[in-house]
């Protein structure tokens, strides 16, 4: 397994992986991975195994802390240097959970926002999700004003030193 930039051509895995991974009101929208793809690339890791996208991550740099709904609507361009690094969705296919490729993903994600002089990498999760989060040291910084398909959301943050 490696992980690499996305390519357009990697939507339709994309997609499916967003779908099993996430409610329909959560998961984000065909059109939205194709604006991501186009303005975000620099931040949208994949994870493929044989030829085959088995995961993701990827999420706008933002200027501040905590991610905010419009995110999920709205992409803008990253900057060069600076801000958070925001994770809208981390996932991977059923039949590759539980090897450690979403560990794998956040790590070179990580790896890359430490390059670009980010503060730090931010997300928000569902409660059950929390300690995976903070076994990789993101800290629980409370329940998010997030109301995204209509759940519960706790903002997690790594800071960079």
């Amino acid at each position: 397994m490696y992980i690499r930039q996305v390519e357009e051509k990697d939507l339709p895995m994309l997609v499916e992986i967003e779908q099993q991974g996430f409610t329909p009101e959560e998961a984000a929208t065909k059109e939205a991975f194709i604006q991501r793809i186009q303005q975000i690339p620099d931040t949208f890791l994949v994870a493929e195994s044989a030829g085959e996208i088995v995961g993701y991550v990827n999420g706008p740099v933002i200027s501040k802390r905590y991610i905010t709904d419009d995110l999920f609507t709205e992409t803008m361009h990253n900057p060069h240097e600076g801000g958070y690094a925001s994770i809208l969705g981390l996932a991977v296919s059923k039949k590759a959970r539980k090897q450690g490729i979403a560990a794998k993903l956040l790590k070179v994600f990580e790896e890359q926002a430490k390059k670009h002089k980010r503060q730090g990498v931010t997300l928000t999760c569902k409660a059950e999700l929390i300690p995976f989060y903070e076994h990789l040291g993101y800290t629980n910084e409370g329940i998010a004003e997030s109301v995204h398909g209509g759940v519960v959301w706790y903002n997690m943050v790594k800071e960079f030193v």
